[in-house]
């Protein structure tokens, strides 16, 4: 896969290209270091992944993720940052990234590159941990997709947390009853997982 990276810091664009390079599936296109030059890189390399920081001078990434994504909707978008602020999560979700990882994770920054490459979305466990509780979504932004009570009932549970073993016992419903319910819910939304349809949650708000 081909991306562009782009951070203010520039010992971290040398030290993460050297890095992300060993893997011989990655290839750095280039490397920028404000909003403006990621944008610039975008349209000229068009690479697979925009790989970036948030906090910059000139131009943040999320006011650059914001251009590159109204310019192309199917840009996949990766921020990777040392801020788990939630004003930052809502932002990043709001535009459309497709995963937001910290930089003190290190060692997940390829797979999570892979990931996002394969079309998942992909955010740290710090970051996932803090979404249901910026989720605030009704039953009716979800009625419009044939989303019934019961398995509304079940996503607002997920946004809590829950696993299948609790929300069954919540429910008074076996844990493969709340499998099927999941899946179909998936199906209705066509999301891949549990995170994609947080995500999905809270862009409905």
């Amino acid at each position: 896969m081909q991306i562009v990276l782009v951070d203010d810091d520039k010992l971290v664009c040398s030290s993460l290209k050297t890095i992300l390079e060993i893997d011989q599936e990655i290839t750095v296109l280039g490397v920028g270091h404000n909003g403006k030059e990621a944008i610039s890189l975008y349209r000229k390399l068009n690479p697979d992944i925009l790989l970036m920081d948030i906090r910059m001078d000139v131009m943040s990434g999320l006011e650059a993720a914001e251009i590159i994504i109204k310019e192309k909707p199917n840009a996949k978008i990766l921020f990777l940052t040392t801020f788990a602020d939630d004003e930052y999560i809502i932002k990043a979700l709001k535009i459309g990234a497709k995963g937001y990882i910290l930089k003190q994770d290190f060692e997940s920054i390829a797979p999570s590159l892979k990931a996002v490459y394969s079309g998942q979305n992909v955010f740290g466990q710090d970051i996932v941990s803090k979404i249901p509780t910026l989720l605030n979504v009704g039953q009716k932004n979800l009625s419009v997709f044939d989303i019934h009570d019961k398995e509304i009932e079940i996503i607002h549970l997920v946004a809590e947390g829950l696993n299948n073993k609790e929300i069954a016992a919540k429910l008074f419903l076996s844990e493969g009853t709340v499998r099927n319910y999941l899946s179909v819910i998936l199906e209705k939304l066509h999301l891949r997982d549990r995170t994609q349809l947080a995500i999905f949650y809270y862009r409905n708000n």
